[in-house]
């Protein structure tokens, strides 16, 4: 690395963009795994990762693809699927005998009631212990899905694009609350 009293070359990652040093810094002193929550277009990402000298080590981690073998066929990046998604963590999780986290949302915003915090609510549902105040999380419904079924509704039937993959595999909308209770009983049953 180039150094002089000018100029500085920064760190790979931080020149990238991928890295925000000072709040993983700040993270890292707390001496607790960290919660790493990550989320694509199709997908969310949670992983329990634990710092090491040598590297991060991840203890356990989930994707929401794997709630297909919860029978969830919808979308698995909206917000029913983001709590669906942490829930399942925080039982891996208290199974590897993890009780307690600091969250990592890395890069990403943090917007009140987003999916980012559904996945906090999933893992705060499961028993693990999180400092989070209750007034950032989103409500029953919003997890439930009962907002997507009701914008259905108020959908016509010529402008139901945005629901042309569920209408392809044969899913009801309005059905969202009920597959998210099924699915939800497998994952704490499991």
């Amino acid at each position: 690395m180039a150094r002089n009293n000018r100029f500085t070359v920064q760190y790979r990652r931080k020149r990238e963009g991928k890295t925000n040093y000072k709040k993983r810094l700040k993270i890292l002193k707390a001496n607790k795994p960290r919660l790493v929550i990550r989320k694509s277009l199709k997908n969310i990402i949670i992983q329990v990762v634990e710092y090491h000298p040598e590297g991060d080590k991840v203890m356990t981690s989930v994707i929401s693809k794997e709630l297909e073998k919860y029978n969830w066929s919808l979308n698995k990046s909206n917000l029913p699927s983001a709590y669906l998604t942490g829930l399942l963590l925080g039982k891996k999780a208290i199974k590897n005998k993890i009780n307690d986290v600091v969250v990592d949302f890395g890069l990403n915003e943090s917007i009140k009631g987003s999916k980012l915090y559904a996945v906090l609510k999933g893992v705060l549902d499961s028993g693990l212990k999180i400092p989070v105040s209750e007034e950032i999380l989103p409500s029953e419904d919003r997890i439930t899905g009962k907002h997507i079924a009701d914008y259905n509704t108020l959908l016509k039937d010529d402008a139901k694009k945005q629901f042309s993959g569920y209408i392809k595999n044969n899913i009801n909308v309005g059905d969202i609350t009920k597959l998210f209770e099924e699915a939800k009983n497998k994952i704490l049953k499991s």
